[in-house]
């Protein structure tokens, strides 16, 4: 069976790209560098970049290349009892997979509410009263009719991409979605750089704050933003990785895709302080009390700085609100291909038959759980704790397993360096094998403590634990299941389709 490969190293790298640069760019970077030093958070972020997240981005792209196959399989070939770990990066990808899609769709629907800033004077209100209608997380109950059809769409769009294959899906979209999130981002760049008030924005992001990065706590800050923002640790660069030519050049690809996304980020802080520079200039009120991140600055912090626009509102309005569709379409194709490829590989199952079962039912779940009125909270949560200790768990954990205790590292080592410009050597193994699994057991071990030691009383996460923990449970659960329960039976045998055409010409 001769598996589907990139169609050049250009579609490779927009894709993998197109996962990296997601939402999360877009509202969580800039509030997150400017509570941690401002500009000099460009300091720790760049090392946290070049220690962690390209030392990572290069072991999952040799990983899937030199195993070819998903993460279950890559991991069993690399050991059978390792089977469990690709699992537990699929668990991850099909939650997260399951409620990142409707972010696009409130997206979709801010695009068409930018026309004429439906959402009135109240934006808050707008959203939480009257779009979402928002309950607690245990408010079961009221279906929306109008958040579930998009979110529909939204999965229709998504399998039809995914179902059409490597080349002719992920990397044909790729090419086309990137370089279009790329001219609209500029265009709002461009166009809120010219508010008043932009470059007070600018200097509250890019001051530099020296005294700040000393502390441990804004390192851990960096570390933290890149192991979010680069897709590493829940299977999809695995999965990328897998679908390479044996002759790619690795090292260069990762430098390639986590310096576009780390410059994506920036460009995202840039558009976001200059627009908050400009409210605080319409308001009065500092800028330190308009930083919004996640969902207040996309759809409460944004609605309100266009409600203040002097001209071109809703112009500002559609690139804003497109670019998140943008970004978050390429990201959730990412993230699906991530179960779909996995039982693909390891079943034998034809590609269409993996995402009509595999992707058609997170559809199906997504759908019926998340337009809801309990659906805000829902995703809360649910995201909070399979990020915070599900992926922080998983990741360390693979690295381990695969540095450590199976000793593979140079045999990974010399696989990249075969075919790549720049090699790797012992500053890549102790990034891999020290430095980053050092970082993460620490942003663990703070999270849990400030989980725990929270008051009861206090509105967080600290009254939904039961919930929470059964989500990030649950995906390790999954994960032993599955590997017990495939651990007699073999991986499917696959050569790349550049084996495949050897053999032909050898036959002739």
């Amino acid at each position: 069976m001769a598996r589907e490969q990139w169609g050049s190293r250009v579609g490779f790298i927009l894709a993998a790209v197109g996962s990296a640069l997601g939402l999360g760019n877009i509202w969580r970077f800039p509030g997150v560098a400017y509570e941690n030093g401002g500009g000099a958070f460009l300091v720790p972020y760049l090392v946290a970049l070049c220690t962690a997240g390209i030392p990572l981005l290069i072991l999952e792209f040799t990983i899937g290349r030199r195993y070819r196959g998903s993460a279950p399989v890559a991991f069993r070939r690399i050991h059978r009892n390792a089977e469990f770990l690709g699992w537990w990066q699929v668990a991850i990808a099909i939650v997260i997979g399951v409620y990142y899609a409707v972010i696009i769709s409130w997206a979709a629907w801010f695009t068409w509410f930018s026309i004429g800033k439906q959402w009135g004077e109240d934006p808050e209100q707008f959203l939480m009263a009257e779009f979402l209608q928002a309950g607690d997380l245990y408010d079961f109950g009221t279906w929306l009719p109008g958040l579930g059809i998009a979110l529909a769409l939204v999965w229709v769009a998504t399998l039809a991409v995914i179902g059409a294959g490597v080349k002719k899906g992920i990397e044909a979209t790729s090419k086309v979605f990137i370089p279009l999130l790329i001219v609209l981002f500029g265009a709002l760049v461009v166009q809120s750089l010219t508010l008043d008030g932009a470059v007070d924005g600018l200097n509250a992001f890019f001051t530099p704050d020296w005294d700040a990065i000393r502390g441990p706590q804004v390192w851990l800050a960096a570390y933290a933003q890149i192991f979010f923002t680069l897709s590493v640790g829940f299977g999809i660069m695995v999965t990328y990785g897998s679908y390479l030519k044996r002759k790619s050049d690795i090292t260069t690809s990762a430098w390639t895709v986590g310096m576009s996304n780390s410059f994506g980020e920036i460009l995202a802080g840039i558009a976001v302080f200059a627009v908050l520079g400009f409210l605080a200039f319409e308001t009065g009120v500092p800028i330190e009390e308009q930083t919004y991140q996640g969902v207040g600055l996309a759809f409460i912090a944004f609605p309100a700085i266009i409600n203040t626009l002097p001209y071109l509102a809703g112009l500002f309005g559609v690139l804003f609100f497109l670019s998140l569709v943008v970004a978050g379409f390429a990201s959730l194709i990412s993230v699906v291909e991530v179960p779909v490829a996995a039982v693909e590989d390891r079943f034998g199952w034809s590609r269409r038959k993996s995402v009509a079962i595999v992707g058609g039912g997170m559809a199906v779940v997504s759908v019926a759980l998340f337009p809801t009125v309990n659906g805000l909270m829902l995703l809360d949560v649910t995201d909070h704790f399979i990020n915070n200790y599900g992926i922080a768990v998983a990741a360390p954990a693979s690295i381990i397993a695969v540095v450590w205790i199976l000793w593979k590292w140079k045999e990974l080592r010399d696989n990249a360096n075969a075919t790549s410009v720049f090699k790797v050597g012992p500053i890549w193994v102790a990034c891999l094998g020290v430095i980053t699994p050092l970082a993460l057991t620490v942003i663990l071990f703070l999270n849990v403590r400030d989980l725990v030691t929270a008051d009861a009383a206090e509105e967080g996460y600290h009254q939904y634990q039961a919930f929470g923990w059964s989500v990030a449970g649950g995906a390790l659960a999954f994960a032993l299941i599955m590997s017990l329960l495939l651990r007699r039976k073999e991986t499917p045998p696959f050569t790349t389709e550049e084996e495949a055409r050897d053999v032909e010409e050898a036959a002739r």
